[in-house]
C-alpha cells in the first residue's frame, strides 16, 4: 500500500471558506477603523479646546481636573499636641471591692426598706439581687463567710458480688426502672 500525504483540504465536510480576493478589489473597511470619542490629551490641551469652540466665551471645566484649592502639607496643630495619657490606676483588690459594695447608699437604703416590710419595684429587686450576689461571691474568695454545710450524705455501702448478682437475678431495678417511666 502506498503512503499517501495529508492535504490541508477539509474534503467535502470540512470548513467553507470565503473565497480568496485579490487586493485590489478588497474593501478599505479591513484598515484601521475610525476614531470614536475624545482625542487623547483633550483634556491637557484648554487652549486647543478653546480654539475648537471657536470663541474665548465660557467653555465648561472639565469635570476630571479635579479641585484647584492648595492642600496644605503641615499637621494642624491640635494633631501635633501630644495626647494626654491617663495614669492607670492600680487595680482593686477584693477587699476593697466588698466595703465599695457594702457602703453604697443606693444598697442601704434599699436594704432599710426591705427591713421595713415595703415592697420593692422589679428594677431595683434585681439592681439588689445583682449587688447581694456580688458581695456574696466577694466574701467567698476572701473566705469570710462561716458556709453551714450541709453534711455530705455518706457514700452507699458497697454491695459485695454476691449480694449484686442477687439483686440482678431478682429484676428489683427493673421494676423500679418501670414504675419510674409511668
Amino acid at each position: 500500500m502506498a503512503r499517501s500525504k495529508k492535504t490541508r483540504k477539509g474534503g467535502e465536510n470540512g470548513p467553507k471558506f470565503a473565497p480568496r480576493v485579490k487586493k485590489t478589489d478588497r474593501k478599505v473597511v479591513d484598515g484601521k477603523k475610525s476614531e470614536t470619542g475624545r482625542k487623547s490629551g483633550s483634556r491637557h490641551n484648554e487652549a486647543l479646546l478653546k480654539q475648537a469652540s471657536g470663541s474665548g466665551t465660557a467653555i465648561a471645566k472639565d469635570a476630571r481636573h479635579g479641585s484647584k484649592k492648595p492642600v496644605a502639607l503641615s499637621l494642624p496643630a491640635s494633631i501635633t499636641e501630644p495626647l494626654v495619657v491617663k495614669p492607670k490606676q492600680p487595680k482593686i483588690t477584693d477587699e476593697q471591692k466588698l466595703l465599695k459594695l457594702e457602703e453604697d447608699p443606693r444598697l442601704n437604703q434599699l436594704l432599710d426598706q426591705l427591713e421595713e416590710g415595703r415592697d420593692l419595684s422589679d428594677a431595683d429587686q434585681k439592681w439588689l439581687d445583682i449587688q447581694l450576689d456580688k458581695i456574696e461571691q466577694l466574701m467567698q474568695r476572701l473566705g469570710l463567710t462561716e458556709d453551714d454545710e450541709v453534711p455530705a450524705p455518706s457514700p452507699k455501702k458497697k454491695l459485695t458480688d454476691d449480694e449484686l448478682l442477687n439483686r440482678f437475678e431478682s429484676g428489683a431495678d427493673l421494676l423500679k426502672d418501670y414504675q419510674k417511666q409511668d
